[in-house]
């Protein structure tokens, strides 16, 4: 039997529908699936209780997927069950998601459990390699890529973040603890809102020389803040997960929010590292793509 440690968000929701026996639906409390009825909601401080009744049931292996915010922990209210947990619950607290996540881990692994990867139990959740979108890159990806993973590096280095956006040569965003959506958000600011592209394609060349114009004037009245980009800029959002991160939990994830993301801000594209980023609503992602010309990529990122 499969037990589901879901957290906000689709991906529950997605796995759960991939299964031929529904899982065992545990959520810590205050994140709640989507579309998914939880049969157990658990605190931290009851975590100890939780894996006892996990195994009572016939549980065997557990999957992790969804969004979980870092809870505050009370240690007063923490059980006898969980007691012997409880250096390892304080050290979940220190900053930095990679040394959380493997704690937890670690915890469920020492009681047993077969960790299993979200991608593993619903393979369609990685999208394959290559150009998805109509649209084609109008530029060259790798010097963009080499940017981004030298950016990549560095936020691994701190234990932070999955996604940036490049602009040109320079890294003009990077994704922190709030994640990829409020980035995006940041660089959308003081941004109209953009229009579908035009099926004809004389008004949409009319509508590409109006954002050309945008750009320019923007870049004349002065410099651009590096929280904000220019209208009609070409800047791409590239995701991949840290380095030496287990896979097996908290792959970067995107879907039509993130989609619609990159719209506001105005970038052109993204990037998504092969086989380490799962995409939901695959079909419908594209088609958003295509509607408003981004250009999607799925890539090797070396």
């Amino acid at each position: 039997m499969l037990a589901l440690i879901a957290g906000r968000g689709q991906l529950p929701s997605v796995v759960a529908k991939s299964l031929s026996t529904r899982p065992l639906v545990c959520s810590l409390e205050g994140n709640n699936p989507e579309e998914l009825t939880c049969d157990i909601c658990f605190r931290l401080e009851t975590l100890g209780s939780l894996l006892q009744d996990l195994r009572e049931r016939g549980v065997e292996a557990v999957c992790f997927c969804g969004a979980v915010s870092r809870p505050r922990i009370e240690f007063e209210r923490i059980d006898a069950a969980t007691m012997p947990l409880a250096e390892v619950l304080q050290r979940m607290l220190r900053p930095g998601d990679d040394g959380a996540l493997r704690a937890v881990i670690g915890i469920f692994e020492d009681y047993g459990f077969n960790v299993c990867a979200a991608h593993e139990i619903a393979p369609e959740l990685l999208p394959p390699v290559g150009v998805l979108s109509h649209r084609q890159p109008d530029i060259d990806l790798s010097d963009c890529i080499k940017v981004a993973m030298q950016a990549f590096r560095e936020m691994s280095d701190a234990d932070e973040g999955q996604a940036c956006v490049v602009f040109g040569q320079e890294v003009m965003a990077k994704e922190d603890a709030r994640g990829t959506d409020a980035m995006l958000q940041e660089l959308a600011k003081d941004r109209r809102a953009p229009e579908p592209a035009a099926s004809d394609p004389f008004f949409w060349a009319v509508d590409q020389f109006s954002a050309s114009l945008d750009s320019v004037a923007d870049w004349l009245s002065g410099p651009t803040s590096k929280s904000a980009l220019p209208l009609g800029h070409n800047g791409i959002l590239l995701k991949a997960p840290k380095r030496n991160q287990d896979l097996r939990v908290d792959l970067p994830t995107i879907g039509l929010n993130t989609i619609e993301g990159v719209i506001r801000a105005g970038l052109k594209g993204m990037v998504l590292q092969r086989g380490r980023v799962i995409v939901l609503e695959l079909d419908q992602v594209i088609h958003l793509c295509d509607q408003y010309n981004l250009f999607l990529v799925v890539s090797d990122m070396a």
